[in-house]
């Protein structure tokens, strides 16, 4: 089959598609910002040993990971606002949407990494006199974050894909400025090769730096132990 590809077409629109870009930023952004903070409830819950916090962290945590990510998107755009009796726009909907399912996972994360260091570990610095706060600051964090980096950073580039559902919410992320193009262009192809390029160097980037950064905390965590 022959194809003359054309992206002039969409080089005329390219404003619409860089507005999308800074959308899918924005929405991304603010929903890692806001899942990391009920990641950390959520983790600190299953990890205190009560079970009336621990259970209902649990159930939280395995509803969002076991159901679809669309439906979390439309419950928060047309069912939560039959509860709170009040209208949400896309941007509000996506962001409660993302930052709950992001929220599960980043519990996960963290409660990984916290439970994955030695138990030795923390009675060796109890018996130094360290209070469970200090041990936890001073030993287990600072090994627990260079072993919840990676995940972590996988998580929010999934998050950052998963940004491309709030086009199904009217909002102007990337996707749905891309969808605006090619009704106007009647040029999919070339459209959608730009919003998976745009993606792609986007996250290629990010991960990049995730790894400068993983590289430097494993620098910063072999000094302070010698």
């Amino acid at each position: 089959m022959n194809y003359d590809w054309d992206f002039g077409a969409v080089w005329e629109y390219r404003q619409m598609l860089f507005e999308g870009a800074l959308g899918t930023l924005r929405i991304a952004a603010v929903a890692i910002a806001f899942g990391v903070a009920i990641g950390a409830l959520l983790a600190t819950m299953r990890l205190s040993g009560r079970r009336w916090l621990a259970w209902p962290a649990l159930w939280f945590t395995e509803f969002y990971r076991n159901t679809p990510p669309l439906i979390h998107f439309f419950w928060a755009f047309y069912a939560l606002p039959v509860l709170l009796g009040v209208s949400l726009d896309p941007y509000v909907a996506a962001i409660i949407a993302l930052s709950t399912q992001s929220g599960a996972f980043y519990a996960e994360v963290m409660r990984g990494g916290v439970v994955s260091i030695e138990r030795g570990q923390w009675e060796a610095a109890r018996a130094l006199g360290m209070t469970p706060g200090r041990v936890l600051r001073r030993v287990v964090l600072p090994q627990a974050a260079q072993r919840m980096l990676p995940p972590f950073m996988e998580r929010s580039f999934e998050l950052i894909k998963t940004t491309a559902l709030a086009s199904t919410l009217a909002y102007s992320d990337l996707l749905y400025r891309a969808m605006q193009v090619n009704s106007i262009t009647f040029r999919p192809l070339e459209v959608y090769t730009c919003v998976a390029l745009i993606f792609f160097f986007t996250l290629l980037t990010l991960s990049a730096l995730a790894h400068l950064a993983e590289a430097r905390l494993a620098r910063g965590t072999e000094r302070a132990a010698a």
